[in-house]
């Protein structure tokens, strides 16, 4: 019986939202038992907003090359830099000229991009969505919708679990704090019923208020509460004390690690995405002292819903990514960690080829980044797509059609970090609907 079978009958049954959350634990913590001595991470950039991803990269010649500029109009990429993937496309690709910075890890096959991803049930044609002949993902076009879909790994239902943190369950790694932390706060991707995310501040040092600090106020302050938490007999409080006194001992635990990691500050500049990305190395760098084999990171990036000032707005904000990426991949190759952590990129949506005479409005399809050691770069996978206004997968105004589901795209990242094959379909339902589950970006 797969998942959905069970959660359908238990619900048939009567199984209150409660019990079915823990029975789901126990019957589906996985047939599998894992075990790892080696170290891997994840490391999620959501790009709040719905990143511009089709003008990253271009058509450089030819029929492509027309199509694209009739298509894109006023917000057509000049002077892009000519790439040399080894996948053939006709006129050449260039990539958008304010991502330099990583042009030079593409090349050395550290960074490759998936093109034409997006949220799918089933692969979907051009007919099929003026039909309404095949399920479409709900609320399409949706910013907070469609956030969802990519950080569930599937439709939302009842019982809301991030494919990240049913990736840890499932590979029985979410037992410590260490396994699954944010530097942007809270969010679905880490969070299910039974696992939150370790939130950690940029600078990378939390403070818990008033305990922070080394003199004997603090420390007179730290014993009080210690001892006010540890004595409450009310189940609530007693609850609250428990998780309290374990947030402080795991907050000093992760300050300790810290304070204790080599400098990398050289390594990066202001930003705050480039912060972000300091303190997840920071933290690589001490996994051994963690004893962290599995881990995954998230951070982010907003300003993406550019539906006006785009020809000012998105090459700005495309600079600061790649230079913060460009920033981690060296300091990751510092620590010598840049086989056990593969960062990847994630977005609401692609967004419109058309202008809007200022900007783009909310798309489907886009392109995606992977950058990491044992990625197999220097190449586009997927379908690189033709950026043709009423094409063959314009559905209307210039949003194309996913040719590649985000499904397949973390399935493939999911293989990667340990899990089996036989087990893709259940952390990711909509994977059945498709010939092939993953995509061949990754090294074993």
């Amino acid at each position: 019986m797969n998942r959905r079978k069970f959660l359908s009958y238990c619900m048939k049954g009567g199984v209150s939202v409660a019990a079915l959350t823990q029975l789901q634990l126990q019957a589906f913590q996985g047939s599998l038992s894992y075990s790892f001595d080696d170290h891997k991470a994840l490391v999620c950039v959501f790009l709040f907003g719905g990143n511009d991803s089709l003008n990253m990269l271009v058509p450089l010649e030819g029929e492509q090359r027309t199509l694209y500029e009739a298509s894109r109009q006023n917000l057509a990429v000049t002077d892009a830099i000519q790439m040399a993937p080894e996948t053939n496309f006709a006129g050449g690709v260039g990539l958008h000229p304010a991502m330099g910075s990583i042009k030079n890890i593409f090349d050395n096959k550290n960074l490759a991009f998936i093109s034409g991803v997006g949220s799918l049930v089933m692969p979907t044609t051009k007919a099929d969505y003026q039909n309404e002949s095949v399920p479409l993902p709900k609320h399409l076009f949706s910013h907070n919708d469609q956030q969802a879909t990519w950080m569930h790994g599937r439709e939302k239902i009842s019982l809301n679990s991030g494919w990240g943190a049913r990736l840890l369950e499932r590979l029985e790694q979410g037992g410590s704090f260490v396994n699954n932390i944010s530097l942007a706060g809270t969010n679905p991707w880490q969070t299910s019923v039974n696992l939150t995310p370790f939130s950690l501040h940029r600078s990378g040092i939390s403070k818990i208020n008033p305990i922070n600090g080394t003199g004997n106020r603090a420390a007179h302050v730290k014993n009080i509460m210690n001892r006010v938490l540890a004595q409450s007999t009310h189940p609530l409080a007693s609850a609250y004390g428990t998780k309290m006194r374990k947030a402080i001992t795991n907050t000093e635990a992760m300050n300790s690690a810290i304070e204790s990691s080599v400098d990398l500050s050289s390594y990066f500049s202001d930003s705050s995405l480039s912060q972000q990305l300091h303190t997840v190395a920071k933290s690589i760098s001490v996994r051994q002292t963690l004893n962290a084999k599995r881990q995954i990171y998230f951070v982010s990036m907003g300003g993406f819903d550019t539906h006006d000032n785009q020809l000012t707005t998105h090459p700005a904000l495309l600079s600061v990514l790649s230079q913060s990426l460009s920033e981690f991949n060296a300091a990751i190759s510092f620590i010598n960690a840049n086989d056990d952590v593969t960062l990847f990129t994630m977005s609401d949506f692609g967004r419109t080829l058309t202008s809007n005479g200022d900007g783009t409005d909310h798309g489907w399809a886009g392109n995606q980044i992977l950058m990491g050691g044992a990625v197999n770069g220097g190449e586009i996978y997927g379908t690189l797509m033709t950026q043709h206004l009423d094409g063959p997968n314009d559905t209307r105004g210039g949003r194309l059609i996913p040719q590649v589901a985000n499904e397949q795209y973390f399935a493939s990242l999911a293989q990667w970090f340990g899990l089996d094959n036989t087990e893709l379909v259940d952390i990711f339902p909509n994977l059945a609907n498709f010939n092939s589950h993953t995509l061949p970006f990754m090294r074993s």
